[in-house]
């Protein structure tokens, strides 16, 4: 039986990690074997690791010992594992400036992305669709065959919920009929709210500050997700997130949860200890920036997402621009088995240059697929 069969939670490290370290082989193969981008970065930086006339690579010892690609990556070349007719999806990242990743998913791909998300979610929420408040516009989902993050975060979540209501306008201002129809029916009741952290501090919370008013939704479970920078900047922290929550909307259930559309079923939810849980589809290392070894527990570091579920392009094993901090495996005091975690902030640009130069040899040796010489060696993170 595959992880992908199993429950989110149902795995300690000494049953997950052997079955996890099998599939994630068997990806890395097959990779390389279908898109010849991947195959020349890893025989450039891993060429133990390489697939060999036979078909075959060498196997390793543990998840560490893996090839990984810097996610800037994907910003830079066409990295896919099917044919282009083959593509039914195209996911983009959400990135304000420069430009967004490229992921895609056949129809095969973009079904267990849903599945596992509703299994996951599920364990959280439970099996019952719940009248769902979208914090944000409807025009957001408008193009429904190219996604950005933001886009393809609602519509995966939006099969958790029914009677679905946009809380904004347009110009991201409260929809105030919207709104107050969607309390007066269901505030009485548990309801789902989704949103990104920051659309959720500045549009609801900040705008129910500046005009006094309060909603009431008791039993209502707020997801939100996206970083936290912005809000960093303004020194809110996650504890103060949550207390303006609970005293604006009297939701006291709030899980931030963490993940990216260039690794499809890696999502974190975020515990009632508060911490980042990986479920048996994904794992995580963190290492450290230079040496790019694996640093121990409670030591800061990069992120690196590893996950059995990318199959249509070869994200399965991603170091990100992310800092984290691994505070555990098995012994979360929620008690909840695997990895956990928490998220520090995004990398300093020296740091973050650092990771991707790492790839900069094989750009520089190989022909990617037509890509042009100076967006391979240019600086990528």
């Amino acid at each position: 039986m595959q992880l992908a069969d199993e429950l989110p939670y149902a795995l300690a490290a000494v049953d997950k990690t052997p079955r996890m370290l099998a599939e994630l082989q068997a990806l890395t193969l097959w990779h390389q074997q279908q898109c010849p981008a991947y195959q020349q970065l890893v025989t450039a930086q891993w060429p133990d690791f390489s697939v060999n006339a036979a078909g075959n690579h060498n196997c390793v010892d543990n998840l560490a010992q893996l090839p990984y690609l810097a996610v800037r990556l994907f910003k830079q070349l066409e990295l896919r594992s099917v044919p282009q007719e083959a593509v039914f999806k195209t996911l983009y990242s959400s990135g304000t400036t420069g430009t967004p990743s490229r992921i895609f998913l056949d129809r095969d791909s973009a079904a267990v992305q849903s599945k596992i998300l509703v299994k996951i979610m599920q364990h959280w929420l439970g099996k019952a669709r719940l009248p769902m408040l979208i914090l944000d516009h409807p025009g957001v989902i408008s193009d429904r065959s190219n996604f950005s993050a933001r886009g393809a975060g609602i519509q995966g979540l939006s099969f958790m919920g029914r009677n679905h209501c946009y809380a904004f306008n347009a110009d991201m201002s409260l929809n105030w009929t919207a709104l107050e129809q969607f309390v007066e029916s269901y505030g009485e009741g548990p309801v789902l709210l989704f949103g990104f952290t920051f659309m959720v501090w500045q549009h609801l919370l900040q705008a129910l500050m500046l005009i006094g008013r309060r909603i009431h939704l008791p039993q209502g479970i707020l997801l939100h997700s996206g970083g936290w920078k912005k809000l960093e900047d303004q020194a809110v922290s996650n504890q103060q997130f949550k207390q303006t929550v609970a005293e604006l909307t009297g939701i006291s259930r709030v899980h931030n949860f963490y993940g990216m559309v260039e690794q499809i079923g890696a999502i974190f939810v975020e515990c009632n200890a508060g911490h980042l849980h990986c479920p048996v589809y994904a794992d995580v290392l963190v290492r450290r920036p230079g040496s790019w070894e694996v640093a121990d527990i409670g030591e800061s570091g990069v992120l690196q997402l590893l996950s059995t579920l990318p199959r249509s392009y070869p994200g399965h094993s991603l170091l990100t621009e992310d800092r984290a901090q691994l505070l555990g495996e098995d012994n979360c005091s929620c008690g909840l088995p695997g990895k956990y975690f928490r998220i520090l902030g995004r990398l300093p640009q020296t740091e973050a240059r650092g990771c991707s130069d790492t790839f900069v040899p094989a750009l520089q040796r190989k022909d990617l697929s037509g890509a042009q010489a100076e967006t391979q060696t240019g600086a990528a993170l």
